[in-house]
């Protein structure tokens, strides 16, 4: 890998030619330290054939620090001085959104009468064409895109946190410019609210960070991440021009301290506040019960073969047709185990799954190719497969108990007893809920209670609502959360159904208390 100085430097030259946009309309475009690095090591970085090292170049960075000009005026270099017949995307979740960057583009070049004389702008395509090269610039959306002769010099995927599923990012890339000497994908993206992590940004903004932080080697990738890190104070000053290269520039501090303010006194100002100037990935999923960050910090460090022939308790939620069927296994503190811990089964109908993918965009088929969940045939969960597990899981562990949802299970718990497993009713009102949620919640906030890693948990964990009455207690709301709930539902069904026998408040004592 060697440095191309002549290279970088003709990029960083034609930009300063350009004029700015927006609220800076006519005005010189004077790099920042941050463009002017980003530019020089995208552009300069050179591999042992002379071209250019770096195929994707992924900029993550908040609102307001100048990336759509940035990528805006990339683009008008791209189209003036690229080889003949190149194509450069321009691409977003949505027409209007793919559209800030051809405009901003057409701005920068009616400025300068000598690009106009050879750039052609036609607004009725969202295309600018250079007459002399044959080069060209679209906008391509989401909503509406064609991969039939597509082969991309260059593609700009602008805030690419808010694609709808993954489908305009895979024709974009795989195979795209294969032809191409020197393709080159810019990913210019601010952080995402992506509570649930199965979106095409997340999972690039994960491929990225790894990237970044040294977890794997790709060489044909660039990154740059602005943002405060999840544990920093967010009211230091200093924390905001880490986040923000353009503070101060295109952003007044004054601005910043005043939504500080309101931050400070405002849950859901304090969460706009975290994504939209820190460039977190935070949830803004209204939830009434406990923040997905407490899932995340209790994930168990220990192995699954640890809990084999250990007491457990069984909570069972059962579906009816568009629900998912729940098993959590809990095992409480004994020999070989210090604290509670938490592993799961989940089944799902067969005949829907595609089209409640489609639908929902929630990824029930990768859920059952990685055996978090079970698929079974026909269109209701066959409660079959469920006893089957569950006879299973009766060999595998010492169970004690298993207790159910009074609704639609008389069928299975007697099938269950004659097999000899102990099957208790579990009333779904707050007399048998609340005690159990406030227990898994103590346990939680002190690492009492862990769990496997399991994103289908994680997921019903973060879509969980509640009822509330006079005396704070709590239940939750399958017909308020807006999304399946199902194995958090088990898990609370799992630990009521352990209180019935364990002193939880005997076991908690003896073990103390764990501060986060």
């Amino acid at each position: 890998m060697a440095h191309n100085k002549e290279r970088a430097l003709e990029v960083v030259e034609f930009l300063q030619l350009l004029k700015l946009t927006d609220d800076f309309f006519g005005q010189p475009f004077v790099l920042m330290d941050w463009q002017h690095e980003i530019i020089w090591d995208v552009y300069g970085t050179v591999n042992d054939k002379g071209y250019r090292q770096y195929n994707y170049a992924y900029l993550e960075i908040p609102k307001k620090n100048a990336k759509t000009t940035t990528i805006a005026g990339l683009a008008v270099y791209h189209l003036t001085c690229d080889d003949a017949e190149g194509q450069i995307y321009c691409c977003a979740a949505d027409r209007q959104q793919a559209t800030l960057v051809y405009k901003a583009a057409r701005s920068m070049i009616e400025q300068d009468e000598s690009l106009s004389e050879f750039l052609k702008i036609t607004d009725s395509r969202k295309e600018i064409l250079n007459m002399e090269t044959g080069t060209v610039l679209k906008v391509l959306s989401a909503e509406a895109y064609s991969k039939h002769g597509i082969n991309p010099t260059v593609v700009i995927f602008d805030e690419l946190h808010a694609q709808p599923n993954r489908d305009l990012w895979d024709v974009m890339t795989f195979g795209a410019g294969a032809a191409r000497k020197e393709p080159l994908w810019w990913v210019i993206t601010t952080a995402g609210d992506d509570p649930d992590r199965h979106s095409i940004g997340w999972e690039q903004h994960e491929y990225a960070r790894r990237i970044r932080d040294g977890e794997i080697h790709d060489p044909s990738w660039y990154v740059k991440i602005f943002g405060a890190p999840d544990d920093a104070d967010i009211y230091d000053e200093q924390i905001w021009y880490m986040a923000n290269p353009s503070l101060g520039k295109t952003i007044d501090i004054d601005v910043i301290r005043k939504e500080a303010l309101t931050a400070r006194n405002n849950e859901a100002a304090e969460k706009l506040f975290r994504w939209l100037r820190l460039n977190q990935w935070v949830s803004l999923k209204k939830i009434g019960w406990q923040p997905l960050s407490l899932w995340d910090s209790t994930e168990g460090k220990w192995s699954l073969a640890d809990l084999v022939g250990k007491k457990c308790y069984v909570g069972v939620d059962l579906s009816s047709t568009t629900d998912i069927t729940a098993a959590c296994y809990l095992f409480p503190p004994q020999d070989g185990i210090d604290d509670w811990r938490a592993i799961f089964d989940a089944w799902i109908p067969e005949d829907n799954m595609k089209q409640r993918v489609k639908k929902d965009h929630v990824p029930y088929d990768r859920w059952v190719d990685k055996k978090f969940l079970h698929a079974t045939p026909g269109d209701v969960v066959d409660y079959e497969f469920v006893e089957s597990k569950l006879v299973a899981a009766s060999k595998q562990y010492n169970l004690k108990l298993l207790g159910v949802d009074p609704w639609n299970s008389r069928m299975l718990s007697q099938n269950l007893l004659k097999r000899e497993i102990d099957v208790v009713e579990i009333p779904q009102d707050m007399k048998n809920m609340s005690p159990s949620m406030k227990t898994i919640e103590r346990f939680m906030k002190s690492k009492f209670l862990t769990h496997e890693k399991n994103p289908l948990a994680r997921w019903c964990f973060g879509n969980v609502v509640v009822a509330v009455d006079g005396n704070e207690n709590v239940k939750p709301m399958k017909n308020k959360s807006h999304e399946r709930i199902d194995l958090t539902v088990a898990m609370i069904n799992a630990m009521a159904t352990a209180m019935l026998e364990v002193n939880v408040d005997s076991i908690y004592d003896d073990r103390g208390i764990r501060v986060l």
